[in-house]
C-alpha cells in the first residue's frame, strides 16, 4: 500500500516541478529575448533598427553651433547659423535656472541613472486612465536632442513600421541615456541639455535664449526669468512670452509652483513672484545684426567655398573666424559714410526737387523707367508665378497701397512707417545715393574697414566687391605708372592742348577727341606730375597714346585689377568697370615699394574647441621696381601739392600736422560715379559714391564730382582714425626710397595756397631732394 501511495504522489510532485521549471524557462527566455533585443537595437543587427550613436559620439557630443566672426581687436561682430547656439559652461549658468529645470522636468534627476522607473510606471498608469503624460528624464531628452534618435536617418527596416518605430526609438533613448549617465556627471548632463534645447525665437541654448528674451547672460537670470525659460521647453511657440504672453505667464507660475513644491523656493516667494508681470527685452539675433554687415556677407561667400573644400559646415560647426577688420576703424568708416551721405542726399533731393532723377543722355526723364525696373525684381517674378499672364491682376497688386517700413535719413532710427504701393516704394528707393569704402594696410594686405553701402537691412548690394563701376580719373595712375616704369619722368612735359586720336578697332577706323573737365586748355607744356594732380584729360590721353593703351591695360592687370578692361584710347579716363576692392589693392602697390599684396580679410580659422585649423598669410608679388613705386608716391602727392590739384578739398579736414597724403579723385562724364583714392604712409582707402543706376546722378560738376561726393567721406573718416591714439596710426611723411635713385629728376613746382600749418608740408623741392629729384 505504501508503495502504491508513493506512486500516486509522484505525479503531483512532478507536475509542480514542471510548472516551476517552465516558469523559470519563460523568465530566462524572456530575459534572453530582452537582452538580445537590446543588443540588436544597440548594434543595428541586420540593419533592422537603425544606427545608434557610437562610443566616439557619446564621448564627443556635437550639436549644431553657430560659427563666430571676430575682428582683429577681438570683438564678436557676427554669427553664421541655422540654429543660433553658443554653448556656455555649467558654472556660467544661474543655479536658480538649474533648480527650475529639475523641479519642472525631472524631480528625481539626481536619483536615477538615466531612466526613472517611478515616473515611467506613473505615466503608464495615467495614460491608461486617459491622462496624457510623459516620463522622459532630462538625460533622455538630451539623448534625443543630441543624437536625433527619431529622425529618418536613424531608422532601420523596422523603424518604418507604425507602432514598432516608437518602441525602437524609445529603446534607443533609454540605452543612450544610460550610457550618458555612465560617461558624464549630472552637472555636465544639465549643461549639455541647456546648451542644446530649443527655446523658440531662433534661440537654441540658454545663452542665446537669455539674451533674446531678457538681454542678460545665463548667470544673471532672476527666478521669474528662469521660470519663463523653463516654461518654454514644453512648447516654445505656445508658451512664448512675446507672442502668447498669457500662456507664458500661466506656465511661468506653474514652474514657480513646482519649485516651491520641491523646496527650491518658499511658498511665499512663489506666490509673490507669480504676481509679477512679464518683463522682456526681446530682440531676436539675426545674421544681419551688428557692424560690418556687408563685410560679413563677403566673408560668408568666401567661407562657404573654403568650408566646401575643407569638409566643414559654416552654419553648424561652430568655427571661430578671425578677420583683419578693426572694429574701431569700421565704426569710424560707417559713421563717416552716414554723415556724408545724409548731407549729400539732402543736396541731391534739392537738386532734383519736383523731378525724377533717372534721365537719359539728353537730360530727359526716361519714360517707363520704374515700370521696366520692377519687372526685374524678385517680387514681380512672384506675382508672375501667382497670376500668370493676368496683367490686370499684377498691376492691381503693384499699385495697391499697403503699410510698410522704409529706409530714411530723416531720423536716427533710419526707418519710418509709410503707406505706399510697391511701384511707389521702388520709385522712392531709386532716389537714394549709395556709397562704398574700403581701407587696407598696403604692407600686410589686411583690410581694416569695409562699408558696402548705406544700410544693409534695406540695400543688400555690396558696393565694395560686388559692384563694378567706371572709375573715371582714379584710373589715370595706371597710365602714369606705365610711362614712368618705361623711362618717363614725373618732370617730363606734355602740352595741354585739344587733340584727336585716330585708331582702328576691329577693322573700323575711328577717332576720339577728349576734352578736359572744364573744357579749357592752357596750350602750355605741363609736367606729368602736375597733369595727374590736376587730372588733365588731354595730357593723359596723349601719354596713353605714347605708351600704348595695351600697355596701360597690362599694367593695370599687373597691379591687381582683375575685371575685364577695354584696350581703347580712352582707357586712362576709366571707361571700364572696376570695383573698390580692386582699386584699393592696386593702389597699395605704390606705398609697398612695388609689391602687390592681395587684399585679405581672414587671418585664421579655429574649430569650436579653439584648435587652429588654418592660418592665412599675405600673398605678395613684386610687380614694379622700387624706384617706380617711389616716384608714383611722389606723383600721387601732386593732387595736394600741385596748383589746382583735385584733392585740395582735403585741406578742410584736420589731417595736416606734418602729414603727407597722396590722393586721386575720379568722376565719370555724366557724374554717375564719384571716386576718391587716398594714400597715407600706413593705409590705402578707396571711396565710391553714386546712384544705384547710372542714369541717376547730379547734373553739374560743382555737385557731382568725386571731390564733392567721395572725398569728404575719406576726410571725415581719417580725422577719426588719427584722433584715436589707441589705433597707433600717426601723421607723418612717406618714407624715402630704399634704393639709390638711378638719375636726377629736374622738377620745379610752385606750392599751392598756404597750408593751415606751415610745418605741415615742406617745399616740394626739399621733398624731391630726398630721392635725388632736383
Amino acid at each position: 500500500m505504501l508503495q502504491e501511495q508513493e506512486i500516486v504522489k509522484e505525479p503531483k510532485n512532478s507536475v509542480y516541478k514542471s510548472v516551476v521549471g517552465f516558469i523559470w524557462k519563460l523568465f530566462f527566455l524572456g530575459l534572453a529575448l530582452v537582452v538580445i533585443y537590446l543588443l540588436s537595437v544597440d548594434n543595428n543587427v541586420f540593419y533592422l533598427f537603425g544606427a545608434s550613436p557610437s562610443l566616439d559620439k557619446l564621448e564627443n557630443p556635437r550639436s549644431d553651433q553657430a560659427s563666430e566672426l571676430y575682428t582683429a581687436d577681438g570683438k564678436l561682430i557676427g554669427k553664421y547659423f541655422r540654429e543660433n547656439r553658443s554653448p556656455v559652461a555649467y558654472n556660467k549658468i544661474s543655479p536658480i535656472l538649474i533648480k527650475a529645470l529639475v523641479a519642472t522636468e525631472d524631480a528625481r534627476f539626481y536619483e536615477h541613472a538615466g531612466i526613472d522607473p517611478a515616473a515611467l510606471f506613473g505615466a503608464v498608469y495615467d495614460n491608461l486612465r486617459g491622462e496624457n503624460r510623459g516620463a522622459s528624464t532630462i538625460t533622455q531628452q538630451l539623448a534625443k536632442n543630441l543624437y536625433k534618435t527619431r529622425t529618418d536617418s536613424s531608422k532601420g527596416v523596422l523603424g518604418h513600421v507604425p507602432g514598432v518605430n516608437i518602441i525602437i526609438s524609445k529603446t534607443k533613448e533609454w540605452l543612450t541615456a544610460i550610457k550618458l549617465e555612465q560617461r558624464y556627471t549630472k552637472d555636465e548632463i544639465l549643461a549639455m541639455y541647456l546648451n542644446t534645447v530649443d527655446f523658440g525665437s531662433n534661440s537654441f541654448g540658454v545663452k542665446v535664449a537669455a539674451k533674446t528674451f531678457f538681454h542678460v547672460s545665463p548667470d544673471s537670470l532672476k527666478t521669474e526669468q528662469a521660470a519663463v525659460l523653463v516654461g518654454l521647453l514644453k512648447a516654445p511657440t505656445y508658451y512664448s512670452p512675446k507672442f502668447n504672453p498669457e500662456n507664458s505667464l500661466r506656465r511661468r507660475n506653474t514652474v514657480l509652483g513646482q519649485m516651491a513644491k520641491y523646496d527650491y523656493i518658499s511658498e511665499a516667494e512663489a506666490d509673490s513672484l507669480s504676481k509679477l508681470p512679464l518683463e522682456l527685452e526681446y530682440k531676436v539675433e539675426s545674421h544681419y545684426d551688428g557692424p560690418a554687415t556687408y563685410f560679413r556677407g563677403a566673408v560668408a561667400e568666401y567661407l562657404n567655398e573654403w568650408c566646401k573644400d575643407n569638409g566643414y559646415d559654416l552654419y553648424r560647426d561652430g568655427l571661430k573666424v578671425y578677420t583683419t577688420i578693426d572694429s574701431r576703424m569700421q565704426q569710424y568708416a560707417e559713421e563717416a559714410m552716414e554723415k556724408q551721405m545724409r548731407t549729400l542726399q539732402h543736396r541731391f533731393d534739392n537738386h532734383w526737387k519736383g523731378k525724377n532723377p533717372w534721365v537719359d543722355e539728353k537730360d530727359q526723364e526716361i519714360p517707363g523707367f520704374i515700370d521696366a525696373t520692377i519687372k526685374r525684381t524678385a517680387y514681380y517674378r512672384r506675382l508672375k508665378e501667382r497670376f500668370g499672364d493676368d496683367t490686370q491682376a499684377i498691376n492691381k497688386e503693384l499699385n495697391r497701397p499697403r503699410e510698410m517700413m522704409v529706409f530714411t535719413w530723416d531720423n536716427d532710427s533710419l526707418e519710418k512707417k509709410v503707406t505706399m504701393s510697391p511701384l511707389d516704394s521702388l520709385a522712392y528707393y531709386k532716389h537714394f545715393l549709395h556709397g562704398g569704402l574700403m581701407t587696407m594696410d598696403p604692407f600686410t594686405g589686411h583690410i581694416k574697414a569695409w562699408v558696402g553701402g548705406i544700410n544693409f537691412k534695406y540695400f543688400k548690394y555690396d558696393h565694395v566687391k560686388q559692384a563694378r563701376r567706371q572709375p573715371g580719373s582714379t584710373f589715370k595712375p595706371f597710365v602714369y605708372v606705365s610711362a614712368i616704369d618705361n623711362g618717363y619722368s614725373p618732370c617730363d612735359k606734355i602740352v595741354d592742348k585739344r587733340i584727336t586720336i585716330n585708331y582702328v578697332e576691329k577693322g573700323e577706323k575711328k577717332s576720339w577727341s577728349p576734352t578736359n573737365a572744364d573744357w579749357t586748355y592752357t596750350g602750355a607744356p605741363m609736367t606729368l606730375r602736375r597733369a595727374m594732380g590736376k587730372s588733365v584729360n588731354s595730357v593723359t590721353a596723349q601719354l596713353t597714346e605714347l605708351v600704348g593703351w595695351e600697355t596701360v591695360v597690362k599694367y593695370a592687370h599687373r597691379l591687381g585689377i582683375t575685371s575685364p578692361l577695354e584696350s581703347v584710347p580712352s582707357i586712362g579716363l576709366g571707361p571700364s568697370d572696376v570695383s573698390v576692392f580692386e582699386m584699393v589693392g592696386a593702389y597699395s602697390t605704390f606705398p609697398n615699394r612695388g609689391f602687390h599684396t592681395n587684399p585679405m580679410f581672414i587671418t585664421r580659422i579655429e574649430d569650436r574647441n579653439g584648435n587652429l585649423i588654418h592660418q592665412f598669410v599675405p600673398k605678395q608679388k613684386k610687380v614694379l621696381s622700387t624706384e617706380t613705386a617711389f616716384l608714383m608716391m611722389h606723383m600721387l602727392k601732386g593732387g595736394m601739392e600741385e596748383p589746382g590739384g583735385t584733392s585740395q578739398a582735403l585741406w578742410e579736414y584736420d589731417l595736416w600736422k606734418g602729414n603727407e597724403i597722396g590722393g586721386k579723385t575720379g568722376t565719370t562724364s555724366n557724374h554717375s560715379d564719384g571716386w576718391f583714392m587716398g594714400v597715407t604712409k600706413d593705409l590705402v582707402t578707396g571711396v565710391w559714391v553714386g546712384g544705384e543706376d547710372r542714369s541717376i546722378h547730379f547734373r553739374i560738376s560743382q555737385l557731382g564730382e568725386g571731390s564733392k561726393t567721395a572725398l569728404p567721406v575719406f576726410g571725415l573718416y581719417m580725422e577719426k582714425v588719427y584722433k584715436d591714439k589707441d589705433l597707433g596710426y600717426t601723421m607723418g611723411r612717406f618714407p624715402g626710397p630704399t634704393v639709390e635713385i638711378s638719375k636726377e629728376y629736374n622738377c620745379t613746382t610752385v606750392l599751392p595756397r598756404a597750408q593751415p600749418d606751415s610745418t605741415a608740408v615742406d617745399s616740394v623741392l626739399q621733398i624731391l631732394n630726398m630721392g635725388n629729384i632736383l
